[in-house]
């Protein structure tokens, strides 16, 4: 009896310890992170792993330029010749230093507005799409909107200080989400350097994005900052499938906060394959078929995000006993799904492998029809 009770207390005082870790080492994340604001997000299954005041409403400098690169590959043949005009010439801040009547193709200005972050080029952008930087930033409103995203607000597409401009670490991680589907945006956020042309000079601009060179698969994604709202980034990073975006708003320690925030979400997560492709095989008897058997197969491999220590799932099986014909190559016959703790985690279709046609039955008034 004793010894059954010293068991349970020594359990009890090693249940104690696991919890009293755990929480010094989330309380102590929280404080690691320099940020005003910060989360992490996971956009292949829309969560967020860490948090820090991300629906505050923020400042966010340049960041901003995520929406207005975005919103001019959308709207712009990145061919596109745009002469510069007198609205676009001597933005404070960071600058590409257009000159009225320079000529620049969309592509260039873009280059321009991610790397060098030039305030200039988003004002040229803004014009050539919506005729002012005002109508730009309603475009921009939309589009935010169109995401779904309502603690955002574009006064402007260079991220200039305005007090009705802002945004959270929440909806800046999915911008940059959004953004990071189109590949000439990626393409482009990934460039660690590019010479520009223009028609009256080349211009060498390099990414403000340090990450890029400092971190193992980043990928991008933008900085900003102002004297007034501070240093702000974005940072987005893939590894074995795996991608990750970082935010932090107001971060004395940018670098540091995502380099920790990256680090933590890859050592907690991992992409897995769950199936190969043609993995899951059968043959099925068909009715009325020119063939008596169909096969059927999974065509593509299936993979899932997974806490790492995450191991064991389940599978079942739904396929009918038989199939009647006519089967066309590429119809859903059936699925594998997939459980982890009594929750589906994922669907894989099985689907012919080839056509089988009908089979043609003789009519009555066939029996009396000369040959």
């Amino acid at each position: 009896m004793y010894d059954n009770k010293k068991r349970i207390l020594t359990l009890l005082i090693v249940i104690a310890l696991v919890f009293a870790i755990f929480t010094i080492y989330i309380s102590s994340a929280n404080t690691d992170i320099s940020a005003r604001a910060a989360a992490l997000y996971v956009p292949e299954t829309d969560t967020f792993i860490y948090n820090k005041n991300e629906n505050e409403r923020l400042a966010m400098a340049s960041t901003t330029k995520i929406m207005t690169a975005l919103i001019a590959l959308e709207s712009l043949d990145k061919e596109k010749p745009i002469e510069i005009s007198d609205e676009a010439v001597g933005i404070e801040g960071s600058s590409l230093y257009l000159e009225k009547g320079e000529i620049l193709t969309a592509e260039s200005l873009i280059y321009g507005l991610m790397l060098g972050s030039a305030n200039d080029a988003a004002v040229a952008l803004a014009i050539e799409i919506s005729g002012s930087t005002e109508e730009f930033a309603c475009l921009m409103n939309e589009r935010a909107r169109d995401f779904g995203l309502y603690d955002t607000n574009f006064k402007n597409p260079h991220g200039l200080d305005d007090k009705e401009h802002y945004t959270t670490a929440h909806d800046l991680a999915k911008i940059a989400a959004a953004a990071l589907e189109n590949e000439d945006f990626k393409n482009i956020s990934a460039s660690y350097k590019k010479t520009i042309e223009s028609s009256e000079r080349a211009r060498l601009v390099v990414n403000h994005n340090k990450l890029l060179k400092a971190y193992d698969g980043c990928i991008g994604v933008k900085t900003g900052y102002t004297k007034k709202s501070g240093r702000s980034l974005v940072s987005a990073a893939e590894r074995d499938g795996l991608t990750l975006i970082a935010v932090t708003i107001d971060a004395p320690n940018d670098w540091q906060d995502h380099t920790r925030l990256l680090d933590f979400g890859f050592s907690l997560l991992e992409k897995k394959m769950l199936a190969q492709a043609g993995e899951y095989s059968f043959n099925l008897p068909v009715i009325d078929g020119d063939k008596e058997f169909v096969s059927a197969s999974n065509k593509e491999s299936l993979f899932k995000i997974f806490n790492k220590e995450d191991t064991d799932f389940e599978f079942k099986i739904k396929l009918n006993r038989y199939f009647a014909a006519p089967i066309f190559k590429g119809e859903k016959l059936g699925e594998v799904i997939f459980i982890k703790d009594g929750k589906e985690l994922a669907r894989l279709p099985i689907t012919a492998d080839f056509d089988v046609n009908k089979t043609k039955k003789k009519g009555f008034y066939s029996f009396f029809k000369k040959d």
